[in-house]
């Protein structure tokens, strides 16, 4: 950021510097995953490595404190895929090339930042700054009505971080830790009745970026007037940050409350997943068919981290990763496609299959993935969260899980209604006869997330292996008798 800020003079320059800034992010990020996995599988036993912690605030005892586990490793690595994606597919971008990628940097500095920190006042200075970038980079960059839905994504964001501060310095002072990290945190207790509370305001405030039902409205219009990386990285990565808060905050430290009051939010959630999938089919607008989709996927990882076993979660934080390479998939190839044919509306194209098959193509394997296709990420996801979900052996949950597998088919609909509207048929545009298919950088980008969704869905066992340690933890914590 700092070398784009002071030597980034021309459009090369800048692009130079965002594509190896980026891909030092990849490498940092499959350097990092190496190195921990080494560590575990010599004998690590600790439930974060990597910590290191700098006194920042002594009043209050907040510390700039560090720490990594197999969870936050995936979701570096996440974050790392989406960032060098969307450079890619930002390589057009203009006006204030250089503007939006500063922006663009400080959105993502807040995302790793979220995932590194084990100090909650930290996590949330990191989930602003991870927030305030959005309002600029949609309001000026975006189309559509663009600063209507800057405006209400950020009142609603900023509205439940309210509600998170509350809850973050309740936890803090009634826990009666000597610091605000989490892993000192956890080994106090929270007396149960102002778990009850602060479990309320922390799942909110998180959820709420989590597109929890029913205050996931600022998401679709967000996501709509966004330009294409944006979208990329606020429904791959940024919308992660509300399932990865209620796991590490608010289920881990307050576990008590969680099981008395998961059944409501499990309804919400369960309610979220079917009401997404069901408002995509009535869309016509591709980036508001996505928008609905992630909707629908994101309540399905809030909906698996409160069934509170391990099989879930692990299934949560495997749609996690799964998603976000999906819908950054489909963000970009729909950017892309926009960018040829100046519409979104699909009945406005048709038979664009024969002129971008590439891009066509790589429509349907995303397509394939949303629904569930084996062999794709989406399908070990999905099916890891539903036996999870059974594993609990609670009547109402299963009822819950059964309503909730009904998206399935509700996906199924809109995917290739989608697919068979503008990429097969009759052409609608003369014009459209015209527009070639994808150049060099756009191809990275597809393959790259194509990549990854092939590896989850192919060899989901590996990160499965590696995610149980830390979600064993959580588990610990959940099972622990209450004093």
């Amino acid at each position: 950021m700092t070398l784009l800020l002071f030597l980034a003079k021309d459009r090369k320059q800048i692009l130079t510097i965002m594509v190896a800034g980026s891909a030092a992010l990849v490498a940092a990020s499959a350097y990092l995953t190496v190195s921990y996995i080494l560590q575990r599988n010599a004998g690590a036993t600790e439930p974060m490595l990597f910590t290191s912690t700098w006194m920042w605030y002594k009043p209050l005892n907040i510390g700039f404190s560090l720490g990594v586990d197999s969870v936050s490793v995936a979701m570096l690595a996440l974050s790392a895929i989406i960032v060098i994606t969307g450079t890619f597919t930002s390589w057009k971008i203009a006006p204030l090339t250089k503007e939006f990628f500063l922006w663009f940097c400080l959105l993502s500095t807040g995302v790793f930042g979220f995932f590194i920190t084990t100090d909650l006042f930290t996590m949330f200075m990191f989930y602003e700054v991870a927030l305030i970038p959005m309002y600029l980079l949609i309001g000026i960059w975006g189309s559509g009505k663009k600063e209507y839905s800057a405006m209400k994504l950020t009142l609603m964001l900023m509205g439940a971080s309210a509600f998170l501060l509350v809850g973050i310095l309740g936890i803090y002072f009634t826990s009666g830790a000597t610091s605000m990290n989490i892993l000192d945190i956890v080994n106090t207790h929270i007396p149960i009745k102002d778990q009850y509370l602060f479990f309320t305001l922390t799942f909110f405030g998180f959820g709420v970026l989590g597109a929890l039902f029913p205050f996931h409205t600022w998401s679709p219009d967000g996501h709509a007037s966004a330009p294409t990386a944006v979208s990329m990285l606020h429904a791959g990565v940024l919308m992660k940050l509300g399932g990865y808060g209620c796991f590490r905050v608010s289920i881990y430290l307050m576990p008590e409350a969680a099981k008395v009051l998961a059944p409501i939010f499990l309804v919400l959630t369960a309610i979220g997943v079917v009401y997404g999938a069901l408002a995509a089919i009535h869309q016509r607008d591709l980036k508001y068919i996505n928008a609905y989709s992630s909707v629908s996927h994101c309540n399905l990882v809030l909906f698996a981290i409160l069934m509170l076993t391990q099989t879930a979660m692990t299934g949560a934080v495997l749609q996690m990763l799964s998603h976000g390479l999906m819908t950054a998939l489909f963000f970009a190839l729909i950017g892309m496609i926009y960018e040829r044919t100046h519409t979104r509306m699909i009945t406005e194209m048709g038979g664009l299959m024969k002129v971008i098959p590439f891009l066509g193509v790589a429509f349907v394997i995303g397509g394939l993935a949303s629904l569930g296709l084996p062999g794709l990420s989406g399908f070990a996801a999905e099916m890891t969260i539903f036996v999870g979900a059974f594993e609990n052996g609670d009547l109402f949950r299963r009822i819950l899980t059964i309503a909730s597998i009904t998206a399935i088919v509700s996906t199924a609909v809109y995917i290739l209604r989608m697919v068979g509207k503008f990429l097969y048929g009759p052409m609608q545009d003369p014009e459209h006869e015209k527009i070639t298919d994808s150049v060099w950088f756009e191809r990275v980008a597809v393959i790259t997330l194509i990549a990854g969704i092939v590896y989850i869905g192919s060899f989901p066992l590996g990160l499965s292996d590696m995610l149980s340690e830390s979600l064993g933890n959580v588990m610990a914590q959940i099972n622990t008798p209450t004093p």
